[in-house]
């Protein structure tokens, strides 16, 4: 991609990772990428994401690219990696904005790459991707890299499409990024996410989460919604 000049430094976040861990420069043939801007996506990751959380996108990356290199997909693996190392931002308080987690997130990740001077089309990409992360039936219409960052982040939540994977290769990534509680630590940082903008839940998967986890939610029946509507018919 072309020139990259270096970016203002984004400031710490919350819940910094544990440790100093160095990011190994392949993990089940998966190469990680090792630019400045994807150094950068990584620190920025680490920096803004608990440790469950920083696995996690770390886990998401490698799945995604190993089932492109399964089925056969070409990636643009900086951008699939910026991509999938951000997608979570707009989980960090640094970033929570009044929109969808998601799209906090995309426009977050998209200041950075502007930083790098990345061209608006390879931005328009990542945000696509991370935008559209946790959304059913519209990325595999997109890009690899966008479809492939949605099916990479549900293959860590739910393990759906798992089984494609070899055993060895799963193992590999879940010992270099263990899951640290995540079934637990997750929904409760979507939930944290949602205690102070719960509109932001309704009609998509966090409602499930907040319905759970935060007492007295309710997210409205989007047919009640129709049958409000300040019309005869």
């Amino acid at each position: 991609m072309p020139g990259r000049a270096r970016g203002r430094r984004f400031p710490p976040g919350s819940a910094p990772h544990e440790g100093e861990r160095t990011v190994k420069n392949e993990i089940a043939g998966i190469r990680i990428p090792d630019s400045h801007l994807a150094a950068e996506a990584t620190e920025l990751a680490r920096e803004m994401s608990a440790p469950f959380l920083f696995n996690h996108v770390m886990r998401t990356y490698i799945f995604g690219a190993l089932l492109a290199k399964r089925r056969g997909l070409a990636l643009d693996l900086e951008l699939f990696y910026v991509g999938a190392a951000l997608h979570d931002l707009g989980l960090a308080a640094r970033f929570r904005g009044p929109e969808r987690y998601e799209v906090e997130g995309a426009n977050a990740a998209s200041e950075l790459l502007k930083q790098h001077g990345v061209p608006e089309e390879a931005i328009g990409v990542v945000w696509d991707a991370i935008a559209l992360h946790t959304v059913r039936g519209v990325p595999p219409y997109k890009r690899p890299e966008v479809a492939l960052l949605h099916v990479g982040t549900i293959m860590d939540i739910t393990g759906k499409d798992l089984k494609e994977l070899s055993a060895d290769d799963v193992d590999e990534v879940l010992q270099a990024y263990p899951r640290l509680d995540f079934k637990r630590a997750f929904p409760q940082a979507i939930a944290d996410m949602l205690a102070s903008k719960p509109e932001t839940a309704f009609y998509n998967f966090t409602a499930d989460i907040a319905e759970r986890l935060i007492p007295g939610f309710h997210a409205p029946n989007f047919y009640d919604v129709i049958l409000a509507a300040p019309f005869k018919e």
